[in-house]
């Protein structure tokens, strides 16, 4: 018994320190790649994707909650760092949003999400899309470090 008591906690510590990497450490090291670029490009948009379980933590997600709070973080701390270049760092924080990895849930936990929800629905890919866009384009001049949320009136704060 002890054995596999064991073997489900290293097991469990690695899921964790895999999505840490996954949601925190590649937007690092994605980020690292990139800025030199666009410094020496004279312009840039980053749009990091974080979460609204970044910012309000979520029951038994806490290892995905706390990358993507590291997220917010980061796109705050380096949106600050590079203002004074025409590089301009944000991120996206949405609710729910519809896609496919929703059928791989139990239906009662889709419900809650919507429940949470002042507009009673999911959001969808292309609501968060269409924020990307903005984002990124010439339009978005004088936001930088700044988190976007898509959450239908969840996240206001």
């Amino acid at each position: 018994m002890p054995g596999s008591q064991a073997a489900r906690s290293r097991s469990r510590s690695l899921i964790l320190l895999i999505g840490v990497e996954v949601n925190l450490t590649g937007v690092f090291e994605v980020t690292r790649h990139v800025v030199p670029v666009m410094r020496h490009g004279g312009w840039g948009r980053i749009v990091n994707v974080a979460s609204l379980a970044g910012k309000d933590g979520s029951p038994s997600l806490s290892a995905y909650s706390a990358a993507k709070a590291g997220v917010i973080a980061f796109t705050k701390s380096l949106g600050k760092e590079l203002a004074d270049t025409n590089i301009r760092v944000n991120a996206v924080a949405p609710a729910a949003v519809e896609t496919d990895i929703l059928q791989q849930m139990a239906p009662e936990y889709v419900r809650a999400m919507i429940a949470k929800s002042p507009m009673k629905r999911l959001g969808t890919v292309d609501e968060v899309a269409e924020m990307v866009l903005w984002l990124c384009s010439d339009a978005c001049s004088f936001s930088t470090g700044a988190v976007f949320d898509v959450s239908g009136g969840r996240g206001t704060y």
